[in-house]
C-alpha cells in the first residue's frame, strides 16, 4: 500500500464518523506498511475536547506497541492536524504526516484551526484572550 491508499482509509473513517453523528475527522497510524491504529474525532460523543482522531489513534498505537515512542510511524489524517495534535505527534516521534484537507479547505465549514495556530506562535503572555500567570 502507498500514501494514497492509507490516506483513503483515513478519509473513509472520517466519512463513517459523519454518518454516526461525529465530526469529519479520521486518522490511522502506520508502521512498516501496516496499520497499527486508527481513530476518529469523538468530541461530540465524549464531551472531551481532546478526543481528536489523531490523538485517539496515537493512544491506541502507544497501547498496541506498549511504548510512548512512535518512532518509525507515519500518521494519515483526513484533515490537517491541529496544533494540539501536532505537538503530541511530534512528542511521540511520528516521523511523517500525510493529510487530505488543509485549514484553508476547512475554513468555509468552521473547522479550521489556523487562528489558534497563529495565536500559539506568540509567547503565551502576549496572546489575546489568555491570562498567563507564573506565581
Amino acid at each position: 500500500m502507498n500514501d494514497a491508499d492509507f490516506l483513503t482509509q483515513a478519509v473513509s473513517l472520517a466519512k463513517e464518523n459523519i454518518e454516526q453523528g461525529g465530526r469529519p475527522f479520521g486518522a490511522i497510524i502506520v508502521k512498516q506498511g501496516e496499520v497499527i491504529a486508527q481513530g476518529v474525532n469523538r468530541i461530540l460523543a465524549t464531551g472531551d475536547p481532546t478526543s481528536h482522531a489523531e490523538l485517539n489513534a496515537l493512544r491506541q498505537a502507544c497501547q498496541k506497541l506498549k511504548s510512548v515512542s512512535l518512532t518509525g510511524c507515519s500518521l494519515y489524517a483526513s484533515g490537517q492536524p491541529c496544533p494540539m495534535c501536532l505537538a503530541a505527534l511530534r512528542m511521540a516521534g511520528i516521523e511523517k504526516i500525510v493529510y487530505a484537507y488543509s485549514n484553508d479547505d476547512a475554513e468555509p465549514f468552521g473547522l479550521s484551526t489556523a487562528a489558534i495556530a497563529g495565536l500559539l506562535r506568540q509567547e503565551p503572555h502576549v496572546q489575546v484572550g489568555l491570562e498567563f500567570v507564573q506565581l
